[in-house]
């Protein structure tokens, strides 16, 4: 019953718009005193301090400094620019421009909410311009924004490595194959539109194409691609060749961008204060979060949740793959109301030792729940996402729009979660191929 009362407290709260970081911490501090008595605040600050002793987390400020030092160096709008022309002469092309960038994006910051609303305010009101429907660009550029969540390094893949005691690297690796298939989904699709309804994704003008290539093209082309692939080099590079470990590729990464926006001129202090404040207020909001949820866990340990759960499972004779279902499920209609850093710290450490029970490969489950998380965060009506989005777009561009737009990478999204659950091994390949296994 106080575990129910908990969970029941919790969730009205939440749903009430509490803060999530004081209310997760505030009830589990009023339960954990009935629970534990006093002996509770002995008990909670040994185990903040041993969260935060965590090597792994120290990622977690410098990733998002990396994502908000390039956002303000201008490579992605030049990056996006010179795309549009690349692909200028083809159906759809500016689309397919649209998600390459946000692939690369999302390989360079991994920071979901700045690369919607960097692609949205870059690529928007141009493809508009350019006659393409409504829904197919916000539906394109949500998705694509929204890969920052599965492609390396990604901030969920760092918090899941560190609930879920999975190397941080083996996640990276096992990531790579189900992003890039994603992005060949996406493109595949744009360019099926592309052929069906042609007045859906217009070519560039071919006298644009030719006014671009004139003067300095060849020597523009060659730094707008090498600055950001050296950034993804230095990150990805370092942690897939066993070189550096992810924490200490998030170092290397934030000094690449700090390097690469002081080339492009963009450095000031002005720039560098900015950066400086909004990391500190993203990385203050995950840690805040992290204390509530230790909290939490300590409570839901204290009235023997973590058994009670696992009895009802056992005794509900759930096999593996519905229990992956059931808490599939779970999290995509948590991802409609809370943001994904509260859905791992609450979620994650209560169903990981079950999934260890049923042998089940943590590193596989790890990838299926940042797939999942993605697909909620593109998922109407409350998909954070198609809210960025939203926020910078033009006003011609309705709710509407939006919703419609994004239905098509959705269905993507699925059958992607389904081949992932049919082969483990389009996760489990590349790690054990970099073990010698």
């Amino acid at each position: 019953m106080t575990l129910l009362l908990l969970f029941v407290v919790l969730f009205t709260l939440l749903l009430l718009g509490y803060p999530v970081a004081f209310t997760l911490a505030g009830v589990s501090i009023v339960f954990g005193y009935f629970v534990f008595g006093l002996e509770f605040f002995n008990l909670l600050p040994l185990r903040i301090y041993g969260t935060m002793n965590n090597f792994v987390l120290i990622a977690v400020p410098l990733f998002v400094y990396m994502g908000v030092m390039l956002e303000k160096s201008g490579i992605a709008e030049r990056l996006l620019n010179t795309m549009a022309i690349l692909f200028g002469r083809l159906r759809g092309g500016l689309a397919i421009a649209v998600i390459v960038v946000g692939a690369l994006l999302a390989a360079s910051t991994g920071i979901v909410g700045a690369t919607v609303v960097t692609m949205g305010l870059l690529s928007l009101p141009t493809m508009l311009k350019r006659k393409y429907k409504a829904e197919l660009a916000t539906g394109t550029i949500a998705s694509a924004g929204t890969l920052g969540q599965i492609i390396p390094p990604s901030v969920v893949l760092v918090l899941l490595g560190s609930v879920m005691n999975i190397s941080v690297g083996d996640l990276f690796i096992g990531a790579v194959v189900p992003g890039l298939l994603l992005v060949i989904a996406y493109i595949g699709f744009v360019l099926v539109v592309a052929m069906l309804k042609p007045e859906y994704a217009p070519p560039v003008p071919e006298e644009e194409i030719r006014e671009f290539k004139q003067g300095n093209f060849l020597p523009t082309l060659i730094k707008t691609f090498v600055l950001p692939m050296l950034l993804v080099l230095a990150v990805l590079g370092s942690i897939f060749a066993g070189i550096a470990s992810p924490t200490e590729a998030a170092g290397v990464g934030a000094f690449m961008a700090t390097i690469l926006t002081l080339t492009e001129g963009k450095l000031t202090i002005t720039v560098l204060k900015e950066v400086m404040k909004e990391t500190t207020f993203l990385t203050c909001m995950v840690f805040i979060i992290l204390v509530g949820a230790t909290a939490f866990g300590l409570v839901f340990r204290g009235v023997e949740g973590d058994r009670i759960l696992v009895d009802f499972i056992e005794s509900a004779a759930l096999s593996p793959y519905a229990f992956l279902a059931l808490v599939m499920i779970g999290i995509f209609i948590a991802g409609f109301f809370i943001d994904f850093i509260e859905i791992i710290f609450i979620f994650m450490p209560v169903v990981t030792p079950i999934f260890a029970v049923y042998e089940m490969n943590l590193l596989w489950v790890a990838i299926l729940v940042s797939l999942n998380l993605q697909t909620s965060f593109l998922t109407p009506p409350f998909g954070f996402s198609l809210f960025y989005l939203k926020g910078v777009a033009p006003p011609e561009v309705k709710t509407k729009h939006l919703y419609r737009g994004i239905i098509p990478f959705i269905l993507i999204q699925l059958i992607m979660i389904g081949l992932l659950v049919l082969f483990p091994e389009l996760v489990t390949w590349l790690p054990s191929l970099g073990k010698g296994s």
